[in-house]
């Protein structure tokens, strides 16, 4: 026991700062996104009680929807999560609080323009049509309303989570996420016990809270540690834009595919099917989201590593990484793999009798969690060094091919068929981002390869 401890101390106490800082930030990670798993888990019985398996549905479409805007920073966020990376690295703290400043400034421009378009459009969108409901006791347009400037206000106050994740703080990020999770859940507890069903309610505290504690967060980092990168009005230059915009504007596309591959699927499940099998949808997916949850805390902290590697050449310390997160892929891909042989039982305990979950429902989310969770392993070392060109070539077949191919399967096979169009074009994707990985650890990528 103490020879085990003892290794399990070197672990966290030796290798470069960069590996270390990675360590911490993953242990961390680990400890505060398993209370988080635990409270998501906890809130879906809770809120389907409070409201209905039809309303759940709905707020997971609507959700989905409002969630297509988050292309509206035109790549900005990750342009910035570069940019800051990289200066940092190089100690250029000038640079650094330019790109903070600028960032903020350009993305509150979106962020209040779009509210006021979407002031405009929004009374003329028959949501009942749009969601395949008859509920003409709700005002669904004034939810929605409310729904996209609290989403507008979470688009600029989430920057701090991109500047942290660029500092290596991916752990504070899960902190804050966590504490805005135990809020909602908080509230939703409270509104269950002491008001009746209503879908606003539901829609002001898991839009509202997190954005609030975003916006705390950061008011309190920028005046503390983050004081010397943080936001200022001297410090806005709009000719770092262009740079920002330059790495950016190819993140842009490829938000939108990701958009397409991951947001798309209420819309058209709540369209062929209605929206409660919407809900059922969400419960297998967010049982094994497990997969992607875990690979997500393990490769997080590599993003701004893999820039600081890449920047300083160090091409021994990255392909060592690259290895060993293929490595914890497999072992995350095991348990999955039990989770699925025991899926009927969790679902039984989970959530009762509330929703039925097919067998083969659970099996095709398996397979698309698991080739997510392969394609964004190498995505992030690629988005990391800015190799991104063919990420946006693969995204941009994503946007044409997905929605037709996801209908199409979806008629023929139901919600299976929706998923496995996901899951057609994960494999299409992680072999194409294998072979790129390869070639640029190796120092022979050339042409599309290495762009």
């Amino acid at each position: 026991m103490k020879q085990l401890s003892g290794v399990i101390r070197n672990y966290f106490i030796k290798g470069s700062e960069r590996s270390l800082t990675v360590k911490r930030n993953v242990l961390y990670s680990f400890l505060i996104k398993g209370l988080s798993v635990l409270v998501g888990f906890v809130i879906v019985p809770i809120t389907i009680g409070y409201i209905n398996k039809v309303q759940y549905g709905m707020w997971l479409t609507l959700s989905s929807i409002i969630g297509w805007f988050s292309f509206m920073d035109i790549g900005l966020g990750n342009g910035l999560r570069n940019k800051l990376a990289t200066a940092i690295a190089l100690d250029d703290y000038d640079n650094a609080k330019k790109y903070v400043s600028t960032t903020y400034v350009l993305v509150m421009a979106i962020a209040v323009l779009a509210a006021l378009i979407f002031s405009f459009i929004n009374p003329h969108i028959n949501w009942n049509k749009v969601l395949n409901v008859n509920e003409p006791g709700l005002n669904l347009g004034f939810i929605v309303q409310w729904l996209f400037y609290l989403f507008c206000v979470q688009f600029i106050v989430q920057l701090i989570n991109v500047v942290l994740t660029a500092r290596q703080e991916s752990a504070s990020v899960s902190f804050i996420l966590f504490l805005g999770q135990m809020g909602s859940a908080t509230a939703i507890f409270l509104l269950s016990r002491f008001t009746e069903g209503s879908l606003f309610y539901l829609v002001l505290v898991l839009t509202g809270l997190p954005p609030l504690v975003l916006l705390i967060a950061g008011f309190f980092l920028y005046s503390g540690r983050l004081k010397a990168i943080a936001p200022s009005f001297k410090y806005i230059d709009l000719s770092n834009a262009r740079q920002l915009l330059g790495l950016g504007g190819f993140f842009f596309v490829i938000q939108l595919g990701v958009i397409v591959l991951y947001q798309t699927s209420n819309i058209i499940i709540t369209q062929l099917m209605g929206p409660e099998e919407v809900t059922t949808f969400n419960i297998a997916y967010k049982l094994f989201s497990v997969v992607t949850i875990l690979l997500t805390i393990a490769i997080t902290p590599f993003w701004s590593a893999f820039t600081d590697a890449y920047a300083k050449d160090d091409f021994v310390w990255i392909r060592s990484v690259v290895k060993k997160i293929r490595k914890f892929w497999m072992i995350v891909s095991l348990g999955a793999a039990m989770l699925l042989l025991i899926s009927p039982v969790v679902y039984k305990l989970w959530i009762g009798d509330a929703v039925s979950i097919p067998f083969s429902l659970s099996m095709v989310v398996f397979f698309n969690v698991l080739g997510n969770a392969w394609v964004a392993s190498h995505c992030y070392f690629l988005n990391g060094v800015g190799k991104i060109r063919l990420q946006l070539v693969m995204y941009l077949i994503c946007i044409v091919v997905n929605i037709p191919l996801s209908i199409f399967l979806g008629r023929i096979w139901g919600i299976q068929g929706v998923v496995m169009s996901n899951i057609l074009i994960h494999l299409l994707m992680s072999v194409v981002f294998y072979i790129q990985t390869e070639k640029i650890i190796n120092k022979n990528a050339t042409g599309i390869w290495n762009k």
